[in-house]
Order: structure tokens, then C-alpha cells, then sequence
């Protein structure tokens, strides 16, 4: 399992890389490394305001190759497997009051 690091600096920045639309939950980590499908991941996600980072096993369910349309920056989406630290309902909780923006996220 390739392990994976990502660090959100504000809640706008998680609120862009979230995916609600997965069943579990997932984020969009910006990456230059090119990924397969399904390749399974070791998530390590520090949150705003977080000491120390959360680990989340997910699978790489989306890649946005180097040079997408609309500036979009590469990487790939990690949809969540195994949560045991409840990261989805953490991101959730942070997000809350923007999760029915309009605002364009980094995924859809």
C-alpha cells in the first residue's frame, strides 16, 4: 500500500479536494505522481487546526493527468475504505456551511 500525504491549511482548501459524492467519502490529493485505478492508498490527512494527522485507507478512483482542461491542477482521487478515525464525518463537520455551495470543487 503506497502511502499518500495530504494537509489542508483552511476550510475552503478541504471544502475543494472533498467528494461527498462517493459513497464513503474520499479527497482529491494534488499530486504530480501518476497513479493506476485502484491502486490502494495509505491516506494521511492533516485537517485545519489538527496536531497530528489522520490515516485513512482509500483506493485512487479518479486522476486528473498533468495539463487537464481549465487549469486544473493534477492528481488523484482517493475514495475511503476503511475509516476508523471517522475522517469523513470530521471533513463534514469542518465544511458544513459550505457543503450546498455552487463553488466549483478540483473534481466536479
Amino acid at each position: 500500500m503506497v502511502p499518500l500525504s495530504i494537509e489542508f491549511h483552511s476550510e475552503r482548501d478541504l471544502y475543494l479536494a472533498f467528494m461527498p459524492f462517493l459513497k464513503e467519502g474520499g479527497l482529491f490529493v494534488r499530486t504530480p505522481r501518476q497513479y493506476e485505478l485502484g491502486a490502494e492508498v495509505e491516506l494521511h490527512v492533516l485537517l485545519p487546526d489538527a496536531l497530528e494527522p489522520s490515516t485513512v485507507k482509500g483506493e485512487v478512483c479518479w486522476l486528473t493527468p498533468i495539463g487537464a482542461q481549465n487549469g486544473t491542477p493534477p492528481g488523484v482521487g482517493v475514495s475511503f475504505l476503511d475509516d476508523p478515525e471517522k475522517v469523513r464525518h470530521q471533513i463534514e463537520q469542518i465544511i458544513a456551511r459550505q457543503l450546498n455551495s455552487s463553488e466549483a470543487t478540483l473534481t466536479m
